[in-house]
């Protein structure tokens, strides 16, 4: 069974953010008012890298998915 686990939800004014994880893959969804993108990455780090060059994706709203992504990895770290 192929399940999807949403890792990391970041939604602020200017979009939505999410890392999506299934079968060993990452999936990087991004949208926002008139556009929306969606990747797939072989790790959360290689979908958080090309994150910044995601056209749409401001300043704010990658500062707060990157710092919601960290956060919620400490917390499986600790787990």
């Amino acid at each position: 069974m192929n399940v999807t686990r949403h890792f990391s939800d970041t939604r602020t004014e200017e979009g939505r953010v999410r890392f999506l994880l299934s079968a060993g893959r990452v999936q990087l969804l991004a949208e926002g008012p008139g556009w929306s993108h969606s990747s797939g990455h072989v790790s959360l780090h290689d979908a958080a890298t090309f994150l910044a060059v995601v056209p749409n994706v401001g300043q704010a709203l990658y500062e707060e998915a990157l710092s919601d992504l960290e956060r919620r990895m400490a917390f499986e770290q600790a787990a």
